[in-house]
């Protein structure tokens, strides 16, 4: 049986960059300290595209133990709309799972985007990460496709 954590989401703060560092790596592992670093400081200095929000959560003892960027795109795969909300990175550290924080993430989310005047919220994940396909789904996303992305250097 799934239990449920108390938690609270707000945006993130400087003084979350220690934490939001922490988190992004854990989802990104693939870029170093120092890049995710930049991409934190260029967003709290306003320099940054994306991510457009970051909300993080924390349990009731005040650890962060999740975090939600969010970017608004032109399209978005499946989507309607020309003003999509876009779940950029989405993690819950792994202690918390299946708590209602990632539930609580994106519900926090869902109401940034309402805000924003988007009416679809997207998101993607790697066709392999079964557990990131499951937590979509318990959440409601539906599954539009699958795509294979190609790049050539110049």
């Amino acid at each position: 049986m799934r239990r449920q954590t108390l938690v609270a989401v707000r945006s993130v703060e400087r003084g979350d960059a220690a934490a939001w560092l922490r988190l992004r790596q854990a989802l990104w592992p693939e870029g170093s300290a120092a890049e995710h670093g930049r991409d934190i400081e260029d967003f709290f200095s306003k320099r940054a595209l994306e991510p457009h929000a970051v909300l993080i959560a924390e349990d009731q003892n005040c650890r962060k133990v999740g975090i939600a960027e969010l970017s608004i795109r032109p399209c978005a795969e499946g989507c309607q709309t020309n003003r999509v909300a876009y779940l950029e990175g989405w993690f819950v550290v792994p202690e918390a799972r299946r708590e209602g924080v990632g539930r609580a993430l994106v519900e926090a989310a869902e109401k940034w985007a309402r805000a924003q005047g988007c009416g679809e919220l997207a998101s993607d994940t790697q066709p392999d990460n079964i557990a990131g396909i499951a937590a979509h789904r318990a959440i409601g996303f539906t599954d539009v496709g699958t795509i294979r992305c190609y790049r050539k250097e110049l």
